[in-house]
């Protein structure tokens, strides 16, 4: 009996041990695993195709106004053949010479307004350029000055060039564009603006030049304005105006 005791203690002492002892399990694989990048077998990362469009830029857009008797200093007076309660400003988007759009003012008569608003539309869908587009006044309704800068501008109490009555501009239905580009010529060619000698002769290719027959010119005419490139003798290749003179 103390033998068989023996035997059995020593078999309860090995089972004992050998429940202590840790089990291995297998190894788990991660639930989610993603091979390194650039490793063989690893997925190729699909490139982003997406092509981020440029900003357009913004749609030509006027506004219509009265102008107050103050924006005027220069450019109106008493005795002036249109009071400036008939005449509008107009503030408009123009594409420039640096192929951006800008915002200028024109001032001209009220009865005129549909007629630019439609002319420059167009113009600013075709991105024609134009230089500047300021009231005349900028320059002390002086002329001459705002050609020197190339201003396009339209409203200018004066007397027509070289003539005694009054401009179609003393009545706001006229307007002169890009006028260094495109000058006034005397009869035997010559202008008074160094800065325009080159731009006398027509046809010629230029950014910013009028020549007979082109899409500036038909768009005057779809609306009834007059080209001063089209006058017999002197040459006004910068004058638009209403009826023509």
């Amino acid at each position: 009996m103390k033998r068989a005791a023996t035997m059995a203690f020593v078999v309860l002492a090995s089972v004992s041990c050998g429940a202590a002892e840790p089990v291995a399990s297998p190894a788990r694989e991660p639930l989610t695993s993603a091979p390194a990048s650039g490793t063989p077998g690893s997925p190729t990362p699909k490139p982003d195709t997406a092509t981020p469009s440029p900003t357009a830029p913004p749609a030509f857009s006027a506004k219509v106004s009265k102008i107050a008797r103050d924006r005027l200093p220069y450019s109106w007076r008493p005795g002036c053949p249109v009071h400036y309660r008939d005449l509008r400003l107009i503030t408009m988007t123009y594409w420039g010479f640096d192929n951006k759009p800008h915002t200028g003012e024109l001032v001209v008569r009220s009865t005129v307004t549909d007629d630019i608003v439609t002319v420059f539309r167009k113009l600013y869908s075709w991105r024609w350029p134009i230089k500047q587009m300021k009231l005349v006044d900028a320059y002390k309704a002086d002329d001459f000055a705002s050609i020197e800068v190339d201003n396009t501008s339209a409203f200018n109490c004066r007397r027509a060039t070289g003539s005694s009555n009054w401009s179609n501009h003393a009545y706001g239905e006229a307007i002169d564009i890009n006028p260094r580009e495109n000058p006034y010529v005397t009869a035997s060619g010559s202008t008074a603006h160094e800065n325009a000698k080159k731009y006398t002769k027509r046809p010629m290719k230029g950014k910013g030049v009028v020549n007979p027959g082109d899409k500036v010119v038909k768009a005057f005419t779809q609306v009834g304005w007059e080209w001063g490139g089209y006058w017999s003798g002197a040459k006004d290749y910068q004058h638009f105006s209403k009826g023509g003179g």
